[in-house]
């Protein structure tokens, strides 16, 4: 595998049996020959984004985005906050991974946003998922995941639960619907 999936959807096939990534989708963001980093898009935690913000004692008054819920972006790490937007603002820790997609790992953002300020569309997740070198390269070989071209309508306009869905109708694939062969080939049988 000599491309890159930066700004791909990773789709789990149905077979996954991995709790952290069962029936998941996963924005990746960053993937090189050093590793991968993603952002689980589909599964939530028990907390809205207003509740972050009174953790960190910001005024959310004004804020648009109080009710969201917050995404567990994966098992890494899960204290740690990631904003996925569309592009606008000029915050200090960004990563610009595609022309409509952006990751923020800085505070900025969120003080933006609770001040009803910042990006138009913005999701926000506590943790990441990462794959050493090779790791996902290896993944993809055993068919562990789909990829395809990353669409910022699945992430700021579906439905988080609808998203797994979503992401696979883009290759025009039913998840549930495919061969034994396929499934087989990822368990490895």
């Amino acid at each position: 595998m000599t491309a890159y999936l930066t700004n791909q959807f990773l789709i789990a096939m149905p077979a996954m049996d991995d709790p952290n990534f069962a029936q998941t989708v996963t924005l990746v963001c960053e993937h090189s020959e050093r590793g991968a980093l993603g952002i689980v898009i589909n599964r939530t935690l028990p907390m809205t984004l207003g509740e972050v913000f009174q953790q960190l004692d910001l005024d959310c008054s004004r804020s648009r985005v109080s009710d969201q819920p917050v995404l567990r972006g994966g098992p890494v790490q899960t204290e740690r906050g990631f904003v996925l937007h569309s592009p606008a603002g000029n915050y200090e820790s960004s990563l610009p991974f595609s022309e409509r997609m952006h990751l923020t790992t800085s505070r900025d953002i969120l003080d933006a946003l609770a001040a009803g300020e910042g990006p138009g569309n913005a999701v926000i997740a506590l943790g990441y998922a990462g794959w050493e070198a090779g790791q996902l390269e290896d993944e993809m070989a055993r068919n562990a995941w789909l990829s395809v071209d990353a669409d910022e309508r699945v992430l700021f306009a579906t439905p988080i639960e609808q998203r797994w869905s979503a992401a696979a109708r883009l290759l025009g694939v039913d998840l549930l619907s495919l061969s034994k062969t396929a499934l087989n080939e990822y368990r490895g049988r």
